[in-house]
């Protein structure tokens, strides 16, 4: 199934969840009562945020007893940043490319 990068830019559009996504891709696996220890959210909050990752295909979840452990699966890690790396080498030729204005001027 391809990635749906819109659902995952929309799970990440959330500032708590980008701080979970940056706390997830620096640790490995963490488990959600560390994540609770370093947000300001509660335990509900937290699952609601980690279900949106996990339904997006960001992360992925292992109980272990009582407690879930979050981890980024790194191939869609992998997917996002050639989005970008392509998105930028577009950016550089589009400049290159673009050196005349279409209005003469040059500038804007």
């Amino acid at each position: 199934m391809p990635l749906d990068r819109a659902l995952v830019f929309k799970a990440l559009a959330d500032e708590n969840r980008l701080h979970v996504v940056e706390i997830l891709a620096g640790r490995g696996e963490t488990c959600a009562c560390e994540l609770l220890d370093e947000l300001d959210v509660t335990q509900p909050t937290l699952s609601h945020h980690m279900k949106v990752l996990c339904d997006c295909g960001l992360v992925t979840c292992r109980k272990e007893g009582r407690w879930c452990h979050y981890t980024v699966v790194p191939e869609v890690a992998r997917e996002l940043a050639s989005f970008f790396s392509a998105m930028v080498e577009k950016v550089g030729t589009a400049e290159k490319a673009s050196t005349d204005c279409c209005c003469g001027s040059g500038s804007h």
